[in-house]
């Protein structure tokens, strides 16, 4: 009978860079290789890790060659260490040339050029994780793997891409909304649709159509209102409420796209699983904006959440903005 080999534990080694840009993910990279290095009880002893811009060399250098305690390593953290590595980056070329034998440095920077001598250097002594930025197109998926490898839970495509349509397309809040929706699914082990719509998006997209619904209206004020009260009933919906908007959009779009090919309106309330109490409505905005219109609002909101994540505009004026010059181009 032949016996099975087993797999040999993975090489440490002495460096270990990882870049990426996605913050979450590379905190989860980050906690992944430490659970590799140290056990949990021997981190209080043997695992430093002083904020980037308050280390200094002296004292990485010292941590890392002092021998461990009670572990079989001691491991130096600096997360975000791009100004630490521009300051001390001669002194680190040397200490790559000749690392310390019982310690670990890991380093966390946005990105990791290859064209310098710590990049040409690194392969011999350490190694470099990458994490690349998740397009959105790649969210649905990672909203699956999330719920089933963490969560045990499975969780249907259609409702991923609702979840990533309205909660965005940061990985860490879609980590987040996928652990509540384990929790509120409690011993179920499916998420649905009705699970996401339930918890997650139902305020927020019942907002976005109420705002549509009036600026259709020519109801202005109240539109404006119906917004303010989107912000006014959940903290967090200035992450969330372009999500809502865009969801809506493209609800808009499929209906109308639907009704001219000649689809009845029951048809069109099976395809887009909307309540059948609002297919009318729906049908209505849907017919009081062209496509020029329409497509002109998708490309609106990308605009609106880039200048909202890069930090040049605030989420609600903006969207207070954005509603008083669609109420002109629809008027």
């Amino acid at each position: 009978m032949a016996v099975k080999k087993s797999n040999p534990a993975p090489t440490i080694r002495s460096v270990y860079v990882i870049a990426g840009a996605d913050g979450f993910r590379v905190r989860r990279q980050v906690e992944s290789l430490l659970e590799r290095l140290l056990e949990p009880e021997q981190r209080a002893l043997a695992l430093y890790q002083p904020k980037a811009q308050e280390a200094t060399l002296a004292g990485v250098l010292d941590e890392l060659r002092t021998s461990p305690f009670l572990a079989p390593r001691r491991v130096v953290l600096l997360e975000d260490a791009g100004d630490f590595i521009r300051d001390n980056r001669e002194s680190l070329e040397k200490y790559f040339d000749a690392p310390s034998s019982c310690g670990v440095l890991i380093l966390t920077v946005k990105s990791w050029p290859s064209n310098t001598k710590l990049a040409k250097k690194l392969p011999a002594i350490g190694e470099m994780i990458e994490i690349e930025e998740l397009k959105r197109y790649q969210l649905p998926a990672f909203v699956v793997q999330c719920a089933r490898d963490e969560f045990k839970k499975s969780i249907a495509m259609e409702a991923a891409e609702m979840l990533v349509e309205w909660i965005g397309d940061e990985p860490g809040a879609l980590h987040s909304e996928v652990e509540k929706l384990a929790i509120f699914v409690d011993r179920k082990t499916a998420i649905t649709i009705e699970d996401v719509e339930s918890l997650t998006g139902h305020n927020r997209v019942l907002g976005a159509f109420d705002v549509i619904d009036k600026l259709v209206s020519r109801n202005l004020s109240g539109a404006l209102d119906a917004l303010r009260q989107m912000f006014a009933a959940d903290k967090s919906a200035e992450y969330s409420v372009i999500g809502a908007f865009a969801y809506h959009v493209r609800q808009l779009i499929s209906a109308r796209a639907l009704r001219e090919k000649g689809a009845s309106e029951e048809q069109i309330v099976r395809q887009l699983r909307i309540p059948r109490f609002r297919a009318s409505t729906l049908l209505r905005q849907a017919g009081h904006m062209d496509w020029r219109v329409l497509g002109g609002l998708i490309c609106d909101l990308a605009r609106l959440d880039y200048a909202g994540k890069s930090g040049r505009a605030e989420i609600p004026t903006a969207m207070e903005q954005w509603v008083i010059q669609l109420s002109g181009r629809m008027g």
